[in-house]
């Protein structure tokens, strides 16, 4: 199990984590911190509670948009594949019938007829 320092808000904390996990925590705990010093900057010292609160919510928030984004994502996505595969079969289907149209000038020539 990993451990890890970090400072956030002016105050430091030990964290535990798993393995190989130290640098992603450490980004995490950095971000944190950097939005809770920007929201300080912007609204002054309200306390460090509240700035925390406000910086977690503005992080769930974005993550709540980014997940409204990928449900959409997936579903134009989802579209694009049924696009494809429609347009996958009418090829096959123009092929076929090519190749169909093919064989019937072939049988008529091999026969002496004109198409």
């Amino acid at each position: 199990m990993g451990q890890v320092t970090v400072t956030i808000a002016d105050k430091i904390y030990r964290i535990a984590c798993d393995d190989g996990q130290e640098a992603h925590l450490m980004a995490l705990a950095a971000e944190l911190d950097r939005r809770i010093d920007d929201m300080r900057q912007a609204f002054g010292e309200i306390g460090d509670s509240r700035l925390t609160v406000m910086s977690a919510i503005a992080c769930l928030d974005e993550r709540a948009e980014m997940r409204e984004k990928i449900t959409s994502l997936e579903a134009q996505l989802a579209q694009l594949r049924e696009a494809q595969e429609h347009d996958v079969a009418v090829a096959m289907q123009a092929v076929d019938d090519a190749a169909n149209r093919v064989e019937t000038v072939a049988r008529l020539l091999m026969n002496g007829r004109k198409a």
